[in-house]
């Protein structure tokens, strides 16, 4: 008879207490249930975890084969991060193809605001600590990188229910591209922004009719003329950088050779990072060639930083020079206008950034096998650039499946949804969330603290910085 009272009281309580809305804060034993979900997962681990308003932050290793082809021939533990906001939200794959930073902080990707996502940010093999130990640099391919993401999403896909998007900007543009040829079916679409397309490596002429036509002549004649006058001052400017070097420990034996390669080095790649990170109203910083000495160092070193083509700088983004020599290509530039100034014919190379025994033969194939597939049958693929992006002068071209290009007017390599015209914008980010099945999304100024945004671009040439695809 007790056992009969009881019941009925317990099914009364529940008739008329107030229903939990779904959204409602879940008890802490509940809430534990992700990360035990994450530990679950075989090879996954949870270095660290915190809890910014409204999510929880994750910075996480798992343990990858250094060759997929051969998984039992030694393996690597790959950083990656998980911004958790829900377990049925979208999750946006996010690829720098560079390193996470040394101690990663919760951030937001573009599509990550737009669709009010989870986000999965990974760091690219072989940049550190992400390297085999030792490091076979042939395991460095884009598709060993590709294998490397779609065993996170396998994994992954475990613990979240909802559409997934990968993205990335410049070489992490070019490494979702490269993950959506070999998985085609991991994710449900990629935004690729600024991502280069050299298809052939030899024939880069659109590079240099980009730099012919970019912006207006005053301005292109004005960075010729810096270029030139700088070679013309070699031996005055030399020494300034030498002095630099010894009183900042910067050495150049291990990859460029000299102080003087390095310098011609700075000075031919200069007009790329103008252009790369800076815009048209830029070009009144541009000095005269009547400017002194240290007026026309401090510009270059404003402009593209001397400390980069040093050892020290290089060293860090050595996977991508070995995959751009290898399999990506780099652009290689005519340099009429310098013709009688430069030293070192050949200079301008992905192989000059890296030491010896990392310089291999190109092979063409891997760039012709995506640029075929994308522009005949790659689905659901959307590619952004800049206008006035260096980068963007050999372009991905988009098939007919469901996938788009656009251009930032006047943009450079920092090129996004929220800098197209406003037609397009509304176009890319409908695309984006009819793709990701989101109708809504929560206004950042709805939360606490909105997060910081992440370009996912590399940092940008100055006193340090990268002129590297990103």
């Amino acid at each position: 008879m007790r056992s009969r009272v009881l019941t009925i009281l317990v099914l009364v309580l529940a008739l008329i207490a107030p229903a939990v809305p779904a959204s409602a804060a879940v008890p802490a034993s509940a809430a534990d249930d992700l990360l035990d979900r994450l530990s679950a997962i075989p090879g996954l681990t949870v270095v660290s975890e915190t809890a910014p308003a409204g999510y929880r932050f994750f910075v996480l290793t798992y343990r990858q084969p250094a060759d997929h082809r051969h998984p039992g021939r030694g393996g690597y533990e790959q950083r990656l991060t998980l911004l958790h906001r829900s377990l049925d939200a979208p999750v946006v794959l996010a690829t720098s193809g560079y390193g996470l930073p040394v101690t990663p902080t919760a951030s937001r990707t573009e599509p990550t605001r737009l669709l009010d996502a989870n986000q999965v940010s990974v760091e690219h093999r072989f940049f550190t600590p992400s390297r085999p130990s030792p490091a076979d640099w042939s395991d460095l391919t884009i598709w060993q990188e590709a294998t490397d993401e779609h065993r996170i999403v396998t994994a992954l896909k475990s613990v979240y229910s909802g559409k997934w998007i990968q993205t990335g900007a410049s070489k992490g543009g070019m490494t979702s591209v490269y993950h959506r040829r070999f998985y085609p079916g991991d994710v449900d679409g990629v935004v690729a922004y600024v991502a280069p397309n050299d298809v052939l490596n030899d024939l880069d002429g659109a590079y240099d009719r980009f730099f012919a036509t970019v912006a207006d002549a005053g301005c292109r004649r004005a960075l010729d003329d810096m270029q030139r006058e700088a070679l013309k001052r070699r031996a005055s400017l030399v020494p300034r950088l030498e002095a630099a070097a010894a009183a900042a420990g910067w050495t150049f034996g291990r990859t460029l050779g000299t102080a003087d390669r390095a310098f011609e080095m700075t000075v031919l790649d200069t007009v790329w990072a103008f252009w790369q990170y800076r815009t048209a109203a830029d070009c009144a910083t541009v000095p005269p060639v009547t400017a002194t000495d240290d007026e026309i160092y401090a510009w270059f070193d404003a402009v593209a930083g001397w400390s980069f083509y040093t050892d020290q700088t290089l060293e860090h983004y050595w996977p991508y020079y070995y995959q751009a020599a290898t399999q990506l290509g780099w652009p290689s530039l005519r340099f009429d206008h310098l013709r009688g100034l430069t030293r070192y014919p050949g200079l301008y190379s992905a192989l000059s950034a890296l030491p010896r025994e990392l310089r291999e033969r190109h092979n063409p194939f891997p760039m012709l096998d995506v640029d075929l597939w994308v522009r005949t049958s790659a689905p659901r693929m959307l590619f952004i650039y800049g206008e006035n992006d260096p980068w963007g002068a050999e372009a991905f071209t988009p098939s007919r499946r469901d996938s788009y290009r656009y251009v930032a007017p006047g943009a450079n390599h920092g090129a996004n949804i929220s800098r197209l015209n406003p037609d397009d914008a509304a176009a890319a980010t409908a695309t984006l969330r009819r793709w990701a099945n989101v109708t809504a999304t929560m206004d950042d100024s709805a939360r606490v603290a909105p997060l910081p945004f992440d370009d996912m671009l590399p940092p940008a040439r100055g006193v340090s910085g990268a002129r590297a695809a990103g």
